[in-house]
């Protein structure tokens, strides 16, 4: 079988640069490991403990691909500023209002993003979706074998194989890896207060970092990046005791929490890991293929997205003559991203040591640190934007 692009890997990324290449016009093979992709499947009532926010890049990019008015709208949460805390009592607000906004960003389930891009692909033009396993590739990354015994060629292989990425371990790319030794605890809870739309952040020094992030209604996502053996004490919580746990942070802006339906806490690993290159020979790596970084910032599927906007800009632009696969459109799509993936990788990098020491000097460094940011409007103004993806 031969197409123009081939997407490795059927997450959000996957199928959202799979979308894009195919209404661009290109002939899309987009493979997965299973059939997540193939069947639109209901958002079940319960909400996903798993949710991002996404950033304006992501939303226009959703928004072009006619995918965001697919979401469930009534189950998207807009964040409209976000409230810092450190250990010290330091504190640091983000207002969207400030850079002339409505919104930082927007609180998206998994289920509810997944199933809307289902859709989109399943009316999609040139585009066939195929489940696999991948056991080979050609010396020339001309040719990618199934353990079925099939054969698929492509001009451009994109990698969004997540951070295992199997495409990137054949073009034999390096990486530099770190474990955090941290794990993302996450849980869904009602709160007696109303949260009016600011998602709540506490550094707490040894402990981690504490995000409750804004639902629709009075209702808040929970992700803790806490230290393994905390982690591994909450996950043996219950839900209500977690709640207990939580109270002493939140508890005077947002009141009780009770534990939301299924009732049950999940965890996730959190390291760092950043490629030596996101190209290789007809290849270009995008989402978590391509950087991991820690969840601090909320960024992870943003930057992915914003991988994908870079990726179908560069295949546009290129020369008529050019393949889309082709060495010197790679190496634009790379320098594209450059900037944007390292200033995201030194800032939730540097905040995470920054905030989990407890060295005294550093502790005085960055409360002095987060009290100047939040007195000077136009440095407070630049975060917002970048945070925004602006």
């Amino acid at each position: 079988m031969r197409c123009e692009i081939g997407v490795i890997g059927n997450g959000a990324v996957g199928k959202a640069v799979a979308l894009g290449f195919a209404q661009a016009g290109f002939q899309v093979i987009l493979l997965g490991p299973s059939d997540r992709a193939a069947t639109v499947r209901a958002i079940s009532p319960e909400w996903d403990a798993r949710v991002f926010a996404l950033n304006h890049t992501a939303k226009n990019l959703l928004s072009k691909l006619k995918v965001w008015d697919a979401l469930d709208l009534q189950r998207v949460a807009p964040i409209e500023s976000m409230q810092v805390f450190d250990d010290a009592g330091a504190a640091l607000n983000l207002d969207a209002y400030a850079a002339y906004q409505n919104e930082l960003a927007w609180i998206v389930e998994d289920q509810n993003l997944n199933q809307a891009l289902d859709a989109a692909l399943r009316f999609a033009p040139n585009v066939q979706l195929m489940t696999g396993k991948t056991v080979a590739m050609s010396a020339d990354f001309s040719e990618l074998t199934l353990e079925n015994g099939a054969t698929l060629q492509a001009e451009l292989w994109v990698g969004a194989d997540g951070a295992q990425s199997w495409l990137r371990n054949q073009a034999d790319i390096g990486l530099d890896y770190r474990s955090y030794d941290q794990r993302g605890v996450v849980a869904n809870f009602s709160c007696a207060k109303p949260h009016h739309g600011i998602a709540h952040q506490w550094f707490i020094g040894e402990q981690g970092i504490v995000a409750l992030l804004p639902l629709p209604g009075q209702q808040v996502s929970l992700v803790w990046s806490a230290p393994e053996a905390l982690a591994v004490t909450l996950l043996g919580e219950t839900t209500h005791q977690l709640a207990q746990r939580l109270a002493r942070y939140c508890g005077e802006v947002l009141g009780e929490l009770v534990p939301l339906p299924p009732q049950r806490v999940q965890a996730f690993p959190l390291n760092f890991i950043s490629p030596h290159s996101i190209i290789g020979p007809r290849l270009a790596l995008v989402g978590d293929a391509a950087h991991v970084v820690h969840p601090l910032a909320g960024h992870g599927m943003n930057l992915g997205f914003a991988d994908v906007v870079a990726l179908l800009q560069t295949v546009a632009e290129r020369e008529a003559w050019r393949s889309c696969g082709d060495t010197r459109v790679l190496q634009r799509y790379a320098r594209a991203r450059k900037e944007d993936v390292l200033l995201m990788q030194l800032a939730t990098d540097g905040l995470s040591r920054l905030f989990g020491s407890q060295l005294s000097p550093l502790q005085t460094v960055r409360n002095m640190g987060m009290t100047i940011v939040n007195k000077l409007p136009f440095l407070k103004k630049q975060l917002i934007l970048q945070a925004m993806g602006k």
